[in-house]
């Protein structure tokens, strides 16, 4: 099957290279068909001085301007085309990169990772390696922060169902996926505040002075240097008169120069970026959807008409652009006064437009989270969708759960059953034998399933519950924090969530191992059955068996499971699967011995 999947992405890819080869050699011949014109105006040029006839010049001007941007506008197609069929490439690359191991082109959200979340450092939620790298695939800011939001913190039920059934929907409609990643993925190298620039910059008025007589003046322009050219025709002493006039429209220009830099400044850089955008907010829009939350999302822009209005603000952008041609613009603003014409244009789209265009983009950062959960679905078709459990007490069942960011070859599955009730669970076990494995196995796929994502198991059941972990805790010499001070604000953290949130589930790995060994077995003991009075539910792993005899005073509510190991000839065997009772097996002395300190027996 998964042989299956990538020749599937291989043969995207080939298809690809080969589009992009051919819109390569229609782009070349466009460039040549460019200079040529060039070579015409040249030409033009030469035969008026001979003849001594401006008009020459006035027309062939014209003329060669308007099929320089026709040439530019088709030449620039093809490259889009080009470079389209190279990033989709690049995409399908991306997702065998994946598959192989673990690649990722996309952010690995460093950025949102915080030692003080409840879980997102002690699970490999963000940074390298983590589980925001191996499924992200949002390209624009607002996507990144919108998975991130997800893996973050669960929702409530009803919108986790809506989420899974829209990325079932988008794991059928792998085309689509891909073209959208693809005609996306320009935003993950842009600038992450080019965004909120462009809102920015669309709440603030230009205030162009003189804005009412220059909108009807330009409009009469050309028609007036047109009429004073046919004149020169016959009356030689209006050729001065359209030159003069040229020049006039050009100071005009030119005086209002300030106010065309400031709006080159902000929309002068996003003109084909809007484009790009554009062209994902029509295929939206175009597409046919059946999951509620997919088709509300693409209604929304529907009943906007999102793609048109920015389509129309990306070909005004783009035409204010054409001035960055020395030669085109002074003909365009000699006759047309063009820049001045588009910033105005440009004021009247964002009077009438700019209230709706953020709540747009939110749209796109929405379908690419659901995009990245869609992907866990298309590349690893055998994991599941877990059911979401409600009842008074806690669900975390599994069958057959693993860790998702170990590859398939070398992850152990094991079965783990919390039926709507309230236990805390106790894992002894030998070192390396697999616990603070488990709690990561347990904890991660929690995160997946709670924010509408495949699951790394044959099947699953979970409560909407808040997960507070306690595994990796590190002193600061910054913050002068010692390895037991991190520990007591950590279990400070934990039962303030447990007062404060609902449906705690707590995942601890070998508490206060910063003290010695008689105050870290009282002092966990003690914390346990604080929990335990509070009906908090989660997991503790450790090595101290003492902690196990908790069962024997709270029979309802503690249970023991344990990892154990096997020793042959010498020689430790794992098989990494949790059972029921406590752990009679222990190998520190073996792990020592293996690397020459011998332990005298007392």
């Amino acid at each position: 099957m998964e042989q299956d999947i990538i020749n599937d992405y291989q043969q995207r890819a080939a298809l690809a290279q080969q589009e992009a080869g051919k819109y390569k050699k229609l782009a070349n011949t466009y460039s040549f068909l460019r200079l040529s014109i060039f070579v015409l105006l040249g030409l033009s040029i030469y035969f008026a001085a001979v003849n001594d006839n401006f008009t020459i010049i006035a027309i062939a001007a014209v003329l060669l301007v308007f099929c320089f941007a026709w040439l530019v506008s088709r030449q620039s197609g093809f490259e889009r085309q080009m470079k389209y069929y190279l990033d989709l490439k690049l995409v399908n690359e991306n997702e065998i990169a994946s598959i192989q191991a673990y690649g990722n082109l996309y952010d690995n959200g460093g950025r949102f990772g915080s030692e003080k979340h409840y879980y997102t450092s002690d699970l490999d939620i963000f940074g390298n390696a983590s589980l925001f790298q191996f499924i992200n695939r949002a390209a624009t800011t607002p996507g990144n922060t919108k998975l991130a939001a997800w893996l973050s913190a669960p929702t409530q039920k009803e919108t986790i169902v809506l989420r899974q059934e829209a990325v079932k929907e988008l794991s059928q409609k792998n085309d689509w996926k891909l073209a959208t990643q693809t005609n996306l993925l320009f935003a993950k190298t842009q600038d992450v505040n080019q965004l909120q620039q462009l809102f920015n910059y669309l709440h603030i008025p230009l205030n162009l002075p003189g804005e009412n007589w220059l909108i009807k003046y330009a409009k009469a322009a050309p028609w007036l240097l047109l009429l004073i050219i046919v004149l020169a025709f016959f009356f030689p002493v209006a050729k001065s008169i359209a030159i003069m006039v040229g020049l006039i429209n050009l100071g005009i220009v030119g005086s209002k120069g300030m106010y065309i830099k400031k709006a080159d400044m902000i929309a002068g850089k996003i003109g084909d970026t809007l484009a790009s955008y554009a062209m994902v907010f029509e295929k939206i829009q175009a597409e046919s959807w059946q999951a509620a939350h997919s088709n509300n999302l693409a209604q929304t822009l529907i009943k906007d008409n999102t793609s048109g209005k920015i389509k129309e603000l990306s070909a005004l952008i783009n035409k204010l652009n054409y001035h960055l041609n020395l030669i085109v613009g002074a003909v365009l603003n000699a006759f047309f006064l063009w820049d001045i014409r588009q910033i105005i244009a440009i004021e009247n789209w964002k009077r009438t437009n700019q209230d709706s265009l953020e709540s747009a983009f939110d749209v796109i950062a929405e379908f690419e989270a659901l995009v990245s959960l869609a992907g866990l679905h298309i590349n690893y078709p055998g994991w599941c969708f877990p059911q979401i459990a409600e009842g008074d007490g806690y669900t975390l069942t599994a069958k057959n759960v693993a860790h998702p960011l170990i590859p398939a070859k070398n992850r152990v599955q094991n079965d783990y059953e919390l039926d709507n009730a309230f236990k805390v669970d106790i894992i002894t076990g030998s070192n390396m034998a697999g616990k603070s494995t488990f709690l990561r196995t347990a904890g991660i796929n929690t995160v997946l399933a709670l924010c509408g994502a495949p699951v790394c198991a044959e099947s699953m059941r979970v409560s909407v519950i808040t997960m507070v972990s306690y595994m990796r805790i590190k002193d600061s010499l910054n913050e002068s924090t010692s390895t037991f001070k991190a520990e007591l604000d950590r279990l400070q953290m934990l039962l303030a969530a447990v007062e404060n949130e609902p449906k705690v589930f707590f995942l601890i790995d070998e508490m206060l191992r910063g003290t010695n060994s008689v105050d870290k077995y009282l002092g966990s003991k003690a914390v346990i059955e604080r929990l335990i009075s509070k009906k908090a539910v989660g997991m503790v792993a450790t090595h101290d068996l003492q902690i196990a005899h908790l069962e024997q005073q709270y029979p309802d509510y503690v249970r023991n499971f344990y990892f154990d190991i096997q020793v042959k000839n010498g020689e430790m065997l794992f098989d990494y699967k949790m059972k029921h009772g406590e752990c009679k097996t222990f190998n520190a002395s073996l792990l020592l011995k293996q690397i020459g300190i011998e332990i005298e027996t007392e």
